[in-house]
């Protein structure tokens, strides 16, 4: 009798625990309350960076490079930078000039498995060292297929791509995305694929990993035309809902680029953010690509990048504060000196704009300031580029491959760089404690 009561006891014990498990990694998941990140029961500023292919290094594929990859997350690590932004994988055929390969999703419903692994290497390596990714799932620029992708594999034919066609006829192909029903379809079905996997490695249920910080709609999602915010705003909220309902665990962002990826439309982007769903805003700055640098007076340029870069900041923390959602800038970048994209070329443009985009997050923490994080454009770590324009078998950079290679990439041996970086996150800490 006392044998089986003790049986009753301990299988009722084992099946708690089990019950439990989630809820103990849940504890660690980052969150948002009362506006603001909290991570391990921490406030949460951040200094992190963009880190697209480390699926793909993660694999034992084509592309793939545990080794690199461990070392990479090391001196990451090692510096400070605990959160990285990553392409969960690109779409459609291999051998396209200027895209992501390999790809995960080659049609779909068809995966590639090499990536899925290096998926699940990824998050089991980032759980080892406390760091944390931001997952996002469509891109509507053709380097990674997203967008173009869907259309085609929905019946409205042959996509254009912008090397071909140019990005103004590019763009007005894709504003047929917003209202494409049948896309939206094919994009839901690898949401629910990717989001009820579980990590072959670690044997989590991505749901239940504190390694992920964020799902993301999507890279830069644009209407691409005015007519089509309305069908943009909608689709936005079905995908917010869907992931919602699919990982009750996780935050949920867009990756929008703030009112410039909504058709100059303030209104949108707070529409777009206010919804339940969303639980943190994004916006991203690109001085160059927006005419405020030019390639022959980057330094001299500066101060006008800084001033246009502060209003288009403070902007959308107007409507943070009224939404009550902390704001990232997740991506922002600076071309190296004189537009040259040689690793040993200067950047002292790039160090200057970094540090003062640096001094704004977490400007008024202890007012309750909304500007929570940042996440440069990108890490280029030890690639050594081959080639000004990526080919395959050449180190991945943080540029994708229809950028040169060099362009946005901060390198490890961009001491300056790094430098600048490093003291930053010294600042972040002390506003965690």
């Amino acid at each position: 009798m006392k044998l089986k009561l003790f049986l009753t006891i301990m299988t009722a014990v084992l099946v708690s625990a089990c019950q439990q498990k989630p809820q103990e990694h849940q504890q660690d998941f980052v969150r948002v309350e009362n506006g603001h990140f909290v991570k391990n029961g921490q406030p949460y500023y951040y200094v992190g960076t963009n880190f697209w292919y480390g699926a793909i290094l993660g694999s034992e594929g084509q592309g793939g490079d545990r080794e690199r990859l461990g070392k990479e997350l090391d001196l990451m690590k090692e510096m400070g930078i605990d959160n990285l932004r990553i392409l969960v994988g690109s779409d459609g055929e291999r051998g396209v000039k200027t895209k992501v390969e390999p790809t995960l999703q080659e049609a779909p419903g068809v995966y590639n498995d090499t990536i899925l692994a290096g998926l699940d290497y990824l998050l089991q390596e980032l759980g080892k060292r406390d760091m944390v990714a931001v997952l996002y799932l469509n891109n509507s620029w053709e380097w990674s297929g997203g967008y173009g992708f869907y259309l085609e594999h929905a019946g409205a034919g042959k996509q254009p791509r912008p090397d071909d066609v140019g990005y103004p006829a590019f763009m007005e192909a894709m504003s047929q995305y917003a209202t494409n029903e049948k896309a939206h379809q094919l994009f839901y079905d690898y949401v629910r694929f990717i989001l009820s996997r579980t990590n072959r490695y670690t044997g989590l249920a991505y749901k239940d990993d504190p390694a992920i910080m964020s799902w993301q709609i999507g890279n830069e999602p644009r209407a691409f035309s005015k007519e089509a915010l309305p069908a943009f705003e909608k689709w936005l909220a079905e995908a917010s809902a869907l992931i919602r309902e699919l990982d009750p665990n996780h935050l949920i962002s867009v990756g929008s680029e703030g009112a410039w990826g909504c058709e100059g439309d303030f209104y949108a982007w707070e529409r777009i953010c206010s919804d339940p769903n969303i639980d943190y805003c994004n916006i991203h700055l690109w001085p160059y690509n927006w005419g405020w640098a030019k390639a022959d007076s980057l330094i001299e340029n500066l101060p006008r990048a800084e001033a246009n870069t502060k209003e288009y900041i403070d902007r959308h923390l107007t409507i943070c504060d009224k939404i009550k959602k902390p704001l990232v800038m997740e991506e922002f970048g600076y071309p190296r000196d004189g537009f040259k994209f040689t690793l040993d070329t200067p950047t002292k443009g790039r160090d200057g704009f970094y540090d003062y985009v640096f001094s704004l997050v977490g400007d008024n923490a202890e007012q309750g300031g909304y500007f929570a994080g940042c996440n440069f454009w990108g890490w280029g770590g030890l690639a050594k580029p081959a080639h000004e324009q990526w080919q395959p078998g050449d180190d991945y950079t943080n540029d994708p491959a229809q950028e040169a290679q060099g362009l946005n990439s901060v390198f490890a041996g961009d001491a300056s760089t790094l430098a600048v970086i490093k003291h930053q996150v010294e600042r972040m800490n002390k506003l965690t404690k």
